[in-house]
């Protein structure tokens, strides 16, 4: 696979693209599983070559690994694969009495044509890999732009292209800001961005010059919440929000930013998620093999400078492995609601921990509300039915009631965000309409044609033609 270092060169692979899509091939759904079932078979037979790549750019195990990357990538994948038939068949409609003697139409399920894939470092596989299958499935072609910070892992990302496609149909760009921006100056007919709100302004700002389509997925501009009500079960609910805590070093869009407790239990909820944290990872994590790494000294640091802000306020870890770049997960309590560090998206292992009381969680409800809306909400509570109207009512991508992160596993339902946390859905058909646009065709017939449409519309003949026009559109 070549090296695209220049826009000249990005634009002439996009114009090959263009022109191989052109020639219709992607249209046929046959061939499309056959390049899905290609890709399936590419990560699987690269399994471990994947597991060390992550291992050298985030310190995740093989378990881990395959648990957010592989795994799920593969699943993402049988799920396309599996569905792709059904979901491309046009659909049939009456086209209605007006329409007589034309009563059939079409919509076609259309693919946009040469997609851009633009990923991030943190889980490098799913989120390159898993959005190309959903564009392969609508019938795209597709360039992906990895990130420069996940190096390892996008060596492996070129060999696994290189070795299933023409790069024609799919190739890899790497490189840095400037390499993104000279594929953003260029015009695909779909970008696909996973990263940040600030960045995925940039992206619509270069999109819109073009009128491109966009689907963004973000993290947040303020985080995500985690309420913990007093009638909780809070060594389940710390349990499982340490574990999310600890997952890819808190790296994850839809990890917890903070944790909001009922004042009734917070003393309580505090020694649970400190025994949870030491169950799960050891006293000092930043000495435990498992703990994964933080991505580059740019993001230790700003942890490091987080904590450090909060020194007299941590109650759990605070210490780090600069070397190593690994910092330990870090609760901080109290936190005031209007602090600075609970209005921002950490991306790292730190916990703040903020109150409220039991009573006023209407006012809780409220603040969250005021701010930018999540990529994800967590509630514990044995109260299902106040749960149930808070998700039902609230607005954010999506989230789970006593359980964290699990909505991300389910088949056949959307993955997105709204506002600050994106646009667009992907996962299975949700993945598949995303890269797809409908087109509408009515099939004319030229015999038996009615004449209410045409001139003249006055004298007789036009009270008749109301009347009719009237009755039909009841």
């Amino acid at each position: 696979m070549r090296k695209y270092s220049t826009q000249e060169d990005i634009e002439l692979l996009v114009k090959k693209q263009r022109d191989f899509f052109r020639t219709g091939k992607t249209l046929d759904v046959a061939w499309r599983k056959i390049q899905l079932k290609k890709l399936k078979n590419a990560i699987l037979e690269h399994k471990q070559e994947i597991e060390e790549a992550l291992f050298v750019d985030l310190g995740r195990t093989a378990v881990e690994s395959y648990l957010c990357d592989i795994g799920t990538t593969v699943l993402e994948i049988n799920e396309y694969i599996h569905g792709v038939k059904k979901w491309a068949k046009a659909e049939h409609h009456f086209s209605g009495i007006l329409c007589f003697p034309s009563v059939s139409t079409k919509v076609y399920k259309m693919p946009y044509g040469v997609s851009l894939i633009i990923s991030p470092f943190n889980f490098p596989i799913l989120l390159s890999l898993g959005v190309l299958a959903a564009s392969i499935s609508g019938g795209n072609t597709a360039v992906i732009k990895t990130s420069s910070k996940s190096a390892e892992s996008t060596k492996i990302i070129k060999k696994i292209i290189q070795s299933v496609f023409d790069e024609n149909f799919v190739s890899v760009v790497d490189g840095g800001h400037d390499i993104a921006d000279a594929c953003l100056e260029t015009r695909f007919d779909k970008i696909f961005y996973t990263g940040s709100p600030n960045v995925a302004i940039h992206v619509l700002e270069k999109a819109a010059k073009n009128l491109t389509s966009c689907a963004l997925e973000l993290g947040g501009q303020n985080g995500n919440w985690c309420i913990v009500r007093k009638d909780a079960d809070l060594k389940d609910a710390a349990r499982k929000i340490a574990f999310l805590k600890i997952l890819n070093a808190g790296q994850v869009c839809i990890n917890i930013n903070q944790v909001a407790v009922a004042k009734e239990i917070a003393e309580e909820f505090l020694q649970f998620i400190k025994a949870e944290f030491v169950r799960q990872i050891g006293e000092n994590a930043c000495n435990n093999e498992e703990y994964p790494k933080l991505i580059s000294d740019v993001a230790y640091q700003k942890c490091e400078e987080d904590v450090l802000k909060y020194k007299e306020r941590v109650v759990f870890g605070g210490t780090g492995n600069k070397k190593l770049r690994k910092f330990s997960p870090t609760v901080i309590y109290p936190v005031n609601i209007d602090e600075e560090i609970v209005q921002k998206e950490l991306f790292c292992p730190i916990l703040p921990i903020t109150i409220f009381e039991d009573q006023k969680i209407d006012e809780l409800i409220r603040t969250i509300e005021e701010r930018e809306h999540g990529l994800a909400l967590y509630v514990f509570t044995s109260n299902t039915k106040w749960a149930k109207k808070i998700m039902s009512s609230m607005q954010f991508g999506g989230g789970c009631i006593n359980e964290v992160v699990m909505h991300l596993m389910v088949k056949g339902v959307p993955f997105n965000g709204t506002g600050h946390s994106g646009m667009g859905a992907y996962h299975g058909e949700w993945g598949f309409r995303e890269f797809t646009y409908p087109k509408t065709v009515l099939i004319g017939r030229n015999r038996f044609n009615l004449s209410l449409r045409e001139h003249p519309y006055s004298g007789k003949k036009a009270k008749l033609k109301l009347k009719i026009l009237k009755f039909l559109e009841k």
